[in-house]
């Protein structure tokens, strides 16, 4: 069956230009040109990946994209005019999975759809023992046994370190900060100036570099903490 894609955009003619590249590859489209009428159209329609512009009238794509997160784990591509890395950093912190700035290539466009329709269609078939089991080059991580290792090398975390490192590579490519990773974690409320987080991914990071030579949590200055897709 063909993989169907909402492109939403007030430009008509980018609308237009999007459309016309994805039929030729064999995908059906639906379009809508604000976010108001992309979420009507989610109501009515299945669909397997999003390609979501920034700035448009009634409800932006980062309104937009923030609602669907509540409750959908659809693919979303970010389009926006605007190339700065603080803007890249705030649409995937609203939970876009990729981000392109505009003008873009259509061919570049069409290889990132398809590499986010491969990584959902490979995250939607696993079973649950490979859930449980999360591969990062040579990086092992174990929900079933909490176990982290490295080759036939275990790492010695703790149960709070394996936690950090779960979540983040769980969600990869996504930034979070030391607030939204400590009630993931510790599920207790947040207060200010609690240097808990940073303490313990210190610690790992040290103990990860030293297994494996290079870094695996990136950090995002002033805003978070991630690992690269």
């Amino acid at each position: 069956m063909s993989k169907q894609i909402l492109i939403v955009d007030d430009d008509k003619e980018i609308v237009n230009l999007i459309d016309i590249s994805l039929q030729n590859e064999g995908f059906t489209t639906v379009k809508a040109y604000n976010g108001e009428e992309a979420l009507a159209i989610l109501q009515e329609n299945s669909v397997h990946l999003i390609i979501l512009d920034v700035m448009m009238p009634k409800m932006n794509g980062l309104e937009f994209c923030q609602l669907v997160r509540q409750h959908d784990n659809t693919p979303i591509l970010m389009l926006s005019a605007k190339s700065e890395d603080m803007d890249k950093i705030t649409g995937l912190m609203t939970g876009a999975d990729d981000y392109m700035a505009k003008p873009f290539n259509l061919l570049e466009m069409m290889v990132r759809v398809k590499a986010l329709l491969r990584r959902a269609y490979y995250f939607n078939h696993q079973t649950q023992e490979d859930k449980e089991m999360i591969r990062l080059g040579e990086l092992i991580i174990n929900r079933k046994t909490y176990s982290t290792s490295v080759g036939s090398e275990k790492i010695n975390l703790t149960s709070k370190e394996f936690e950090i490192l779960y979540f983040l590579a769980t969600h990869l490519g996504q930034v979070f900060n030391s607030e939204e990773i400590f009630r993931s974690v510790w599920k207790e409320k947040y207060y200010e100036a609690n240097n808990t987080v940073m303490v313990h991914i210190s610690n790992l990071r040290d103990k990860l570099e030293k297994n494996l030579g290079y870094k695996v949590i990136h950090t995002i200055w002033g805003v978070g903490y991630k690992i690269e897709g």
